[in-house]
C-alpha cells in the first residue's frame, strides 16, 4: 500500500527564523493579516516579536486573541467573524497548539463556509479548498501543529474534544524559532515536551507506521530525550533541540496517526481542562505497557534512541521494560505526575472511555481495544 507524506511548502528553523515572515508575505502579494494569538502571549510581549516586524515593515494586521487553552467551537466561529470583519487576506498564527488549531479551523471555514457549524469538520471532512494562506509561528515545543494536518476542537456542549484531519489545513509556511519559545515556563516546557515525545513514540508504533515516518520518529525521540531536561532548565541549546525535535515528530505522526494515549488524553482535557501534554505524559507508560504484547519488539529502537544503557544485550522483554522505565524517568525528571489521582473522577470513567474509543486517534493504536479495556486503563491510573 502506498504511503502519503504531507508537509509544509516551506519551513524555517533556527534563531532569527521570524525575520522571514514579512518577506514571504510580500513576495506573495498579501496586503493584510489576521494575527491569531492568545491574550497571555500579547500580555508578555511574545507576539510583539512578530507584530513588531509587521509594524516596522508597515504591513497591515489585526489581532484576534480570544483563544482558549482548549479552543472551542465558539472560539473558532468568533475568529471567522474577526477575519471577515478585518478584511484580511492571510493569517499569521503565533502560539502553541491551541492557537494553531483555532487558526487552522478559521482558515478552513473562511474558504469552505459550508462547514461553518465547525462540528461537521470532525474526522476527515470533504473540504474542497485549501485554508486561507497561513504562516504558523510556534511558541511551544510540543504540539508541532505548525506542520500537521490535524487540529482538535472542544465541544463544550457535549463535553468532548473532536479531531479534524484535513490536508487542506496545513499551514503553507512554518516558522520554528527557538527565540519565540524562550519565555515558556518550566511546567509548560515539560508538558509540551512530553506531548512531543508521545507523538514520536505513538507515531512509531502506530498501525500506519512506514519507513519514512519511522525515520522521523526515531530522530525525534533522540532529540527530545536528549534535550527536554535542558529545555526545562531554559538552556538555549536545549530549547533549540526541542524546537527541532517536536517539529520532526510532527512530520511523522501527522501522516501516520497516533493511538489510545492521545485518544484517552483528549477526554481529560475536554472534561477537566487538564493540560494536554500532562495528560499524555501520565498515560504514555500505561499505554506502552498495554501495547507491549503487540508492538513490544519495536520498543528496543525507542530505547536505543533514548540511550538506554545496555539495551543491545537485553532480550525483547527486558528491552521493552527498560524503555518504559526510561519514559517514566524522563517524565518524573521534568516534574510530571505519575498518575491521575486528583484529576480523574470515578463517575466519569465510563463516559471518558466511550469518548476515547470514538476518538479519531484510537484506530491507529497497534493493539485493537474496546471500551471496557479503556475503562480498565483509566482505573489503573487512579
Amino acid at each position: 500500500m502506498a504511503s502519503r507524506i504531507v508537509l509544509n511548502t516551506i519551513s524555517y528553523h533556527g534563531h532569527g527564523a521570524i525575520e522571514n515572515i514579512v518577506p514571504e508575505l510580500n513576495a506573495r502579494g498579501y496586503q493584510k493579516a489576521l494575527v491569531c494569538t492568545d491574550a497571555d502571549l500579547v500580555k508578555f510581549g511574545v507576539s510583539a516579536k512578530v507584530t513588531g516586524l509587521l509594524d516596522k515593515a508597515g504591513f497591515a494586521y489585526d489581532v484576534f486573541d480570544d483563544i482558549k487553552a482548549n479552543p472551542t467551537i465558539e472560539n473558532v466561529q468568533s475568529g471567522v467573524e474577526a477575519f471577515k470583519a478585518s478584511g484580511a487576506d492571510s493569517i499569521i498564527a503565533i502560539g502553541g497548539g491551541s492557537v494553531m488549531d483555532t487558526a487552522k479551523a478559521i482558515g478552513i471555514i473562511v474558504n469552505n463556509p459550508e462547514f461553518a457549524d465547525v462540528r461537521s469538520l470532525e474526522g476527515v471532512a470533504p473540504t474542497k479548498k485549501h485554508a486561507v494562506f497561513t504562516i504558523a509561528v510556534a511558541t511551544t515545543a510540543g504540539t508541532a501543529a505548525e506542520v500537521t494536518i490535524n487540529y482538535v476542537i472542544t465541544d463544550v456542549e457535549k463535553k468532548r474534544k473532536f479531531v479534524c484531519v484535513d490536508t487542506n489545513d496545513i499551514p503553507e509556511i512554518a516558522v520554528v524559532d527557538p527565540d519565540m519559545m524562550a519565555s515558556m515556563p518550566k511546567s509548560l516546557t515539560a508538558a509540551t515536551g512530553m506531548d512531543a515525545l508521545t507523538h514520536a513514540i505513538e507515531g512509531y508504533i502506530t498501525k500506519g507506521a512506514c519507513t519514512i515516518s519511522d525515520m522521523f520518529h526515531l530522530e525525534a525521540i533522540r532529540l527530545i530525550s536528549a534535550n527536554l531536561r535542558a529545555a526545562v532548565a531554559n538552556d538555549p541549546d536545549g530549547r533549540e533541540g526541542m524546537a527541532l525535535g517536536q517539529y520532526i515528530a510532527g512530520m511523522g505522526f501527522s501522516n501516520v496517526g497516533l493511538g489510545i494515549v492521545h485518544s484517552m488524553a483528549h477526554g481529560l482535557s475536554a472534561l477537566y481542562d487538564t493540560p494536554h501534554g500532562v495528560a499524555c505524559a501520565i498515560i504514555l507508560p500505561t499505554g506502552l505497557e498495554y501495547n507491549k504484547t503487540v508492538a513490544g519488539k519495536r520498543y528496543r529502537a525507542i530505547g536505543k534512541a533514548m540511550c538506554v544503557a545496555g539495551i543491545d544485550m537485553m532480550d525483547d522483554e527486558q528491552a521493552a521494560d527498560a524503555t518504559i522505565a526510561a519514559v517514566k524517568q524522563l517524565s518524573a525528571d521534568v516534574g510530571i505526575p505519575a498518575d491521575l489521582k486528583g484529576i480523574l473522577k470515578e463517575e466519569d470513567v465510563d463516559f471518558l472511555a466511550e469518548s476515547a474509543y470514538a476518538d479519531a486517534c484510537r484506530p491507529g493504536n497497534p493493539r485493537d481495544t474496546s471500551v471496557g479495556e479503556i475503562v480498565g486503563l483509566y482505573k489503573s491510573l487512579m
